[in-house]
């Protein structure tokens, strides 16, 4: 099996609850490589192009609770993205985050552990990882420059950009 990488998501109720550690320990089982981490505010325009699929398979209503849970309403305006790499990454990844939907997680998995749905029906399941390679692919071009990751995982092209770019300031 070639080497697969995995976007993992530490969604905004899982960093207020302070569980980052707990879910990086949990998936240090895995013996994949991080390749890139960062913390990121979630646009709405982000959050749509993430759960695109979102809004034709499981309607409106839900499609909008989505992106107000990712983009930090309820909680936190943070959400930990992860860049995972090893072999079998995705199913390795998918199986100790556990079944989407909490209450049908296994209790040892992360969604079984902390994962809840509140009384609208919102599924807090505290993280989120690519569910094939395709989705992969495409979850970490858009979570992710290229400069951003350790490695180099997919063809990238050079561009020259002319932009203002910011520094920090010497100190005084």
């Amino acid at each position: 099996m070639a080497t697969e990488q995995c976007l993992v998501l530490i969604k905004p109720d899982g960093l207020v609850k302070s569980l980052t550690g707990n879910i990086i320990t949990s998936l240090s089982e895995t013996k994949l490589t991080i390749i890139g981490a960062k913390i990121v505010q979630v646009s709405r325009e982000l959050a749509e192009k993430h759960y695109h699929k979102l809004k034709e398979t499981k309607g409106e209503e839900i499609f909008e609770e989505t992106l107000k849970y990712i983009q930090g309403e309820y909680h936190t305006k943070r959400v930990l993205a992860l860049v995972y790499e090893g072999e079998h990454a995705i199913s390795k990844i998918r199986a100790i985050a556990g079944h989407t939907n909490p209450e049908k997680a296994e209790f040892n998995t992360i969604r079984g552990k902390y994962g809840r749905i509140t009384t609208k029906g919102v599924f807090e399941n505290v993280v989120h990882a690519s569910e094939d390679p395709i989705e992969a692919e495409r979850e970490i071009k858009l979570w992710f420059r290229p400069h951003e990751l350790a490695n180099v995982i997919y063809p990238t092209t050079y561009i020259k950009v002319s932009r203002e770019e910011v520094e920090w300031k010497e100190p005084v």
